[in-house]
């Protein structure tokens, strides 16, 4: 709890490394490296023995919380557990090793991987092709947005208007807007599904697109979604369709089936690779036969001749949207998603979401008297609840319980998202954890409601017991103050 920096358990004359010798040393630095490029004084580096960093970095790592310390319950992150097999072949050295730059014919097998990937998660989404150049969810909907647009544009067709439906992620209007769209925001009804008679109204000639999230930010499936297609086909604008949830839907159903003409997914999230704090992160698009003719270049193509197999990289694509990125987006990430979906199969994919759906049902089923329920259930493999009877009747907030929550050990789940949901507490346990887990899980929600009505200054006071106590995030944002020691 109180490990100090490194500078601070520093002593002159320690060391932890050693060079091999050469026959540099000794000679002056200024014959070495120009005079502007040196420095006055010596850096300030501490100064300890290969030991003492060792054990430092390992107390300071056993403070920190990951997947394989306990549950990420984040509602829309799907943070589950990633098999280590997963890094076994993406260190595979013909993998790990490649250059982008490198003759393609040295990459013969990364490129065939990833040609074979792009038709599993087509074959997977129901989609006539698929680009994997996407870094991250938020850039594989900037990609999908842009190929609607390319799309209208090559159809004579001026359409400036994007919808959005109100539960949808807030990178939905954030990346339409980035693609030069204008948003108008489409109502939830009642049941927490898309308002058929508000998007009636709202369509019109100027919609390019509506963006839906299926199943939605609440966990509930859109059951009216073929009316929406052909309202929305009907208009003469496309169906795209945020994929982060489709951990719900695999061996299911496909969006393509469904009449989506984008979709993105999230490698990162469905298909297992690590991710949270800055990635890494994939966003394949998936796109219907009309938007073929302008996804990303280069396109990877399947040759076969006399002399056998081989996979080439084109960019003759003359109405292609371009790159998305200066190579073929994240590789390691592709490799383990290759590596889930071979290990699981169609029959094992199924049952990923199968289970996360029963896991999602069962943590709500010990859950919703405790706390408030927006909208019925049953839900898919997430769900909401809210805080307003905590807030209402002890002057407890959403925030609080979620502080309180980390000293029962684990991680707050999603707070606050959806913004139809007030004082909303967003939970996704995933298909990984345990009947146990989540026992574990719901016991410290259920002890956290109790708190809140016999004793809330536990709650108001939490967390007690991190090594970091209740920061002033507000001041933090506003007054943004990096220094180093």
């Amino acid at each position: 709890m109180n490990e100090p920096l490194i500078s601070d358990i520093s002593r002159p004359g320690r060391k932890g490394y050693s060079l091999h010798s050469s026959d540099l040393i000794g000679t002056p630095h200024s014959q070495l490296i120009p005079a502007k490029f040196l420095r006055k004084e010596p850096a300030a580096l501490p100064e300890v023995p290969e030991s003492e960093v060792v054990r430092h970095f390992i107390r300071l790592s056993s403070l920190n919380y990951h997947v394989d310390k306990d549950m990420y319950p984040l509602g829309s992150c799907t943070m589950k557990y990633n098999p280590k097999i997963n890094d076994e072949t993406s260190s595979l050295e013909g993998f790990a090793a490649l250059h982008p730059m490198q003759p393609e014919s040295t990459a013969q097998g990364a490129l065939q991987l990833m040609h074979e990937l792009s038709g599993m998660l087509g074959e997977i989404t129901g989609m006539a092709a698929i680009t994997l150049q996407p870094a991250a969810g938020a850039h594989g909907e900037l990609a999908g947005i842009l190929l609607i647009k390319k799309y209208h544009e090559a159809q004579k067709s001026r359409r400036s208007t994007l919808l959005v439906v109100d539960s949808a992620h807030g990178t939905n209007p954030a990346s339409a807007a980035l693609a030069g769209y204008t948003i108008v925001s489409v109502k939830s009804n009642e049941i927490g599904r898309t308002d058929l008679n508000d998007l009636k109204e709202k369509l019109n000639g100027d919609v390019a697109a509506l963006m839906l999230t299926n199943p939605n930010t609440i966990g509930l499936f859109e059951k009216e979604i073929v009316a929406i297609a052909d309202m929305v086909h009907n208009n003469g604008s496309l169906l795209y369709m945020d994929g982060a949830n489709m951990n719900a839907l695999l061996g299911i159903t496909r969006p393509g089936d469904m009449g989506f003409d984008v979709v993105h997914l999230n490698l990162h999230k469905t298909f297992s690779a690590p991710h949270g704090g800055g990635g890494p992160g994939s966003g394949p698009v998936g796109v219907s036969e009309k938007l073929i003719p302008y996804l990303p270049v280069p396109v990877i193509e399947k040759m076969e001749s006399t002399k056998g197999t081989h996979y080439h990289l084109t960019s003759d694509c003359p109405d292609s949207i371009g790159r998305m990125m200066n190579f073929h987006g994240n590789f390691a990430v592709l490799v383990r998603a290759y590596t889930y979906i071979r290990m699981l199969g169609a029959e094992g994919l199924r049952r990923v979401s199968e289970n996360a759906i029963i896991n999602a049902n069962y943590l709500l089923s010990r859950l919703d008297k405790a706390y408030s329920l927006p909208y019925p259930k049953p839900v898919l493999h997430e769900f909401c609840l809210s805080g307003d009877l905590q807030k209402k009747s002890h002057g407890v907030r959403t925030l609080d319980i979620a502080k309180r929550l980390l000293d029962y050990g684990f991680h707050a789940p999603t707070i606050y998202f959806p913004l139809i949901v007030s004082e909303a507490l967003m939970i996704e346990p995933t298909e990984t954890e345990s009947r146990e887990t989540l026992d574990r899980f719901a016991d410290a929600m259920l002890q956290i409601a109790k708190e809140a009505e016999e004793s809330p200054e536990n709650l108001l006071a939490a967390p007690q017991t991190t090594p970091v106590r209740r920061l002033d995030e507000a001041m933090a944002s506003r007054q943004l103050n990096i220094c180093c020691r």
